[in-house]
């Protein structure tokens, strides 16, 4: 078999198990003629037990209008603002504080977010989500 071509990549960031053709995914696939059904009963199917959680999602879209998709980790402050049980994050970072996290919090997103990120150990990975953490008007404590 031979190797297709991809013409486009198209990322986008999907409730879990909720997606729908509507926008923003109908908007993202629509122009590059794939079957927007088949990519939301595949998308659904592969996410629906982190259901409620924003997953980014690459799709990969090959000029014989098929595609394959890959998922990512969610993103960092959706993952902080869960550990601090927060529905917003701060709307004046560094002169508000919205919330507080635990050192132990933070190891463990970097533990899920590693994949993702472009550090080269778990110090490196926690000092990335601690500064997003600092963004967001989150302390860390312990």
């Amino acid at each position: 078999m031979a190797k297709k071509d991809v013409v486009a990549v198209v990322k986008i960031q999907i409730p879990a198990g909720k997606a729908t053709p509507a926008p923003p995914v109908g908007t993202a696939l629509g122009p590059h003629g794939i079957q927007i059904m088949d990519f939301v009963k595949q998308y659904n199917a592969a996410t629906e037990a982190q259901a409620g959680t924003i997953i980014p999602v690459e799709i990969s879209i090959c000029e014989d209008r098929t595609f394959t998709f890959i998922l990512k980790t969610p993103p960092t402050p959706v993952l902080l603002r869960q550990k601090a049980g927060l529905e917003k994050a701060a709307k004046n970072p560094g002169k508000e504080v919205a919330g507080s996290v635990t050192e132990k919090d933070i190891e463990e997103v970097a533990k899920i977010k590693m994949p993702d990120l472009n550090a080269n150990d778990m110090e490196a990975a926690k000092l990335q989500v601690r500064g997003t953490a600092r963004s967001m008007g989150l302390t860390v404590v312990g």
